[in-house]
């Protein structure tokens, strides 16, 4: 069947009268902030003290964005006659946002929670070389990143949570049984350390 001449264009038309007399779902964005999802992807934020420098984010980020530079430092023994220790002291951590593609893959190997998304969008520079930013404006951006959700009531409890539980009711028989122990014993002075 042959198409009448103009009627794609009076189609078009149609649609087109049809939408402005609706309303307009414009959000007005610098006046208006928008709700954000829980889990949006922005900025990611640094937790320094949860990082120990052991480099398995820089290594393993595709665009070879983050950089991180320490040093090590010897700690004391702590107690007498044991050995002294080296650890890593975090000097510069850097996220190049320019060369980042938030696929997030610094988080989840993370192996101590010290990178976390922050719903922070607003970080838009006007020279490309200002997009690295260094590990104080990291740290600024981890105190807007909001509480994890509660778990489901019916959920598995984790088994981290589980075990450190379990050991401190195991602590607290011990305890109490020491001192139920001491009570019934009040005559006698209670042992010194060294064994004389």
């Amino acid at each position: 069947m042959p198409s009448i001449p103009g009627s794609g264009l009076a189609k078009g038309l149609a649609v087109t009268l049809r939408t402005m007399t609706r309303k307009s779902v414009t959000h007005q964005y610098p006046e208006a902030l928008p709700k954000l999802p829980p889990r949006t992807r922005g900025v990611i934020g640094l937790f320094e003290e949860n990082c120990t420098v052991c480099m398995l984010c820089a290594r393993e980020c595709p665009d070879w964005c983050i950089y991180i530079d320490s040093h090590k430092e010897t700690v004391p023994a702590a107690a007498p006659g044991g050995r002294e220790r080296s650890r890593n002291v975090l000097d510069r951590f850097a996220i190049d946002f320019s060369l980042c593609m938030y696929c997030g893959i610094c988080i989840e190997v993370c192996p101590f929670d010290a990178l976390f998304w922050s719903p922070e969008f607003e970080y838009a520079e006007t020279d490309i070389r200002e997009l690295t930013h260094e590990r104080d404006k990291l740290r600024e951006w981890m105190w807007t990143v909001p509480e994890p959700p509660a778990l489901d009531p019916g959920a598995e409890e984790p088994k981290e949570i589980g075990a450190a539980r379990k050991a401190a009711e195991k602590a607290e028989k011990l305890a109490a049984a020491q001192r139920q122990e001491q009570a019934q014993a009040p005559g006698r002075e209670p042992e010194q350390e060294g064994g004389e």
